[in-house]
């Protein structure tokens, strides 16, 4: 009985901690801009994503998508940045929840 206990709990955190691929390489294309940018940069920053959405990419060859692919993801990531915010992961969830837990 032992022997099979700790296998069993060392499958369990293993398991427990499971990492999971992002949704960046699933889903490269999400329209989500913020609604009221509150700064003059990120009013700049909105502008120049509208102007990319309007653009007419049919006549652009791969390279030139591709720049622009790349421009709309660095915007994106300075909006976020500009906007701040607290992400907390899934692990981090789980600690906090067990803290107060055993405080509680």
């Amino acid at each position: 009985m032992k022997k099979i206990v700790r296998p069993i709990l060392i499958a369990t955190l293993l398991l427990s901690f499971v990492s999971l691929p992002s949704t960046a390489k699933t889903n490269p294309v999400e329209n989500t801009v913020p609604v009221a940018p509150t700064s003059a940069e990120s009013n700049a920053l909105v502008s120049r994503l509208e102007e990319i959405k309007a653009m007419d990419k049919s006549t652009m060859r791969a390279p030139e998508k591709r720049k622009l692919r790349q421009e709309v993801r660095q915007i994106k990531r300075n909006l976020a940045n500009l906007n701040g915010g607290v992400y907390l992961s899934v692990g981090a969830i789980i600690i906090i929840v067990l803290l107060l837990i055993l405080l509680l």
